[in-house]
C-alpha cells in the first residue's frame, strides 16, 4: 500500500515510518516544527508541509495519491494549548480539517492518533473504556475531539473511512526532553545532565505511560484489519495507572541518581488520574502492550544516553 504518515519526523511518526516501510511504500509529511529530518529513514520521501496552510494541502493531495494516511501531525501539549488555545486549534483543529478536505476525493483512509488522557476528563472508575462520554477539560482534549468528529462527518457524507486510536502517555526513545510534554523524556535528560527536575503538584497524579514500540504495533495491527476497525474509535494503554513520583524514584534508580525532584504548583488544565482499557482493540485485532515499564525505561535511558553522549 501507498502510505503518508504526517508528523512522520516526530517521536512517534518516525517509529511508524520505519516499521511501516518493512512492507509498503511510505511517504512523511511534516512541518519539522518539532520533528528532525534526521528521525526520517533517508529512502523515506519527506515533504515539508504545514497543515495549516490549507492551499499547499491542496496542492500536495492533488499530485500525490496515497491508500492510507496516518494522521499523527499535531501540537501535543496540554500547557501550550491552555496558554494559547486559537494556536492549537490551528494545528490541531483547522490541519486536520485541512487534511480531511484534500482526501475527500481519494477517500484514503485515515487513521487518526487522538488523545486517551485529555479527551475524557476526570474519570472516576479506570481504566476509562471507549463507551465513556468524553469531557476534555483541555484546548488541546477540545480539538482532539473536534478532529474526531470531523472525521466521522466525512465518513457519512463523503465515505472518507477512518480509525481513531487514543493514545495513553506514550514515552520512548527520540521524545522531546526539551519541551513540557513527555514526563519520562523530561525526567530521563536532567536526571543524566544532572540538571533540577521539575514536579507539577505533589506527583501523586497518575498516568498510563506506553511504549512507543508498542503503540506503533497498534497502528500496524489496525491496517490488517479494516473491516473491524474502519468507523470505530479504540483506546491504545496499559491499563495501569503510575504517578509522577513513582515514574522519577523508578528513572533515579535506574540511571542511579541520588537527586531529588524539586515540586512546583500544579499547572492548569491536567488530569488527576488517568488509565485506559485496552480491551476493545485486543478483541478485534489482538493487540495488547509487551513491554513492560521497567523495561521500556531501560530502553528509554540507554537511548537518551547515546543522545547526551553525542
Amino acid at each position: 500500500m501507498r502510505i503518508l504518515v504526517t508528523g512522520g519526523a516526530g517521536f512517534i511518526g518516525s517509529h511508524l515510518v520505519e516499521a511501516l516501510q518493512l512492507q509498503h511504500t511510505v511517504e512523511v509529511l511534516d512541518n519539522l516544527s518539532t520533528g528532525r529530518r534526521e528521525n526520517v529513514p533517508p529512502t523515506v520521501p519527506l515533504h515539508c508541509l504545514d497543515l495549516r496552510d490549507a492551499a499547499a494541502v491542496r496542492r500536495h493531495f492533488a499530485a500525490h495519491t496515497y491508500d492510507v494516511v496516518y494522521h499523527l501531525a499535531a501540537q501535543v501539549d496540554v500547557r501550550t494549548s491552555v496558554e494559547k488555545p486559537a494556536e492549537d486549534a490551528q494545528a490541531n483543529i483547522l490541519g486536520t480539517l485541512h487534511l480531511l478536505e484534500a482526501v475527500q476525493a481519494s477517500r484514503a483512509w485515515v487513521i487518526f492518533a487522538s488523545t486517551g488522557g485529555a479527551i475524557y476528563g476526570e474519570v472516576p472508575n479506570l481504566p476509562v473504556e471507549e463507551t465513556y462520554p468524553p469531557l476534555p477539560e483541555s484546548p488541546y482534549g477540545i480539538a482532539k475531539l473536534a478532529g474526531e468528529l470531523y472525521l466521522r462527518h466525512f465518513y457519512q457524507a463523503h465515505g472518507v473511512p477512518y480509525t481513531v486510536l487514543r493514545l495513553a502517555n506514550v514515552y520512548g526513545p527520540r521524545q522531546n526532553p526539551h519541551g513540557e510534554a513527555g514526563v519520562v523524556a523530561i525526567f530521563t535528560y536532567r536526571l543524566l545532565s544532572g540538571e533540577p527536575a521539575y514536579i507539577y503538584g505533589d506527583g501523586e497524579q497518575t498516568r498510563d505511560f506506553v511504549y512507543v514500540g508498542d503503540v506503533v504495533q497498534a497502528f500496524v495491527q489496525v491496517l490488517r484489519f479494516p473491516q473491524g476497525t474502519q468507523g470505530q474509535v479504540f483506546n491504545v494503554g496499559t491499563g495501569q495507572q503510575t504517578s509522577v513520583n513513582q515514574l522519577y524514584d523508578r528513572l533515579a534508580t535506574l540511571i542511579g541518581s541520588a537527586q531529588k525532584p524539586h515540586y512546583l504548583p500544579p499547572k492548569p488544565g491536567e488530569l488527576r488520574h488517568n488509565a485506559l482499557s485496552y480491551e476493545r482493540l485486543h478483541k478485534v485485532t489482538g493487540w495488547k502492550p509487551l513491554v513492560a515499564l521497567e523495561e521500556g525505561l531501560a530502553a528509554t535511558i540507554a537511548a537518551f544516553r547515546q543522545q547526551v553522549k553525542s
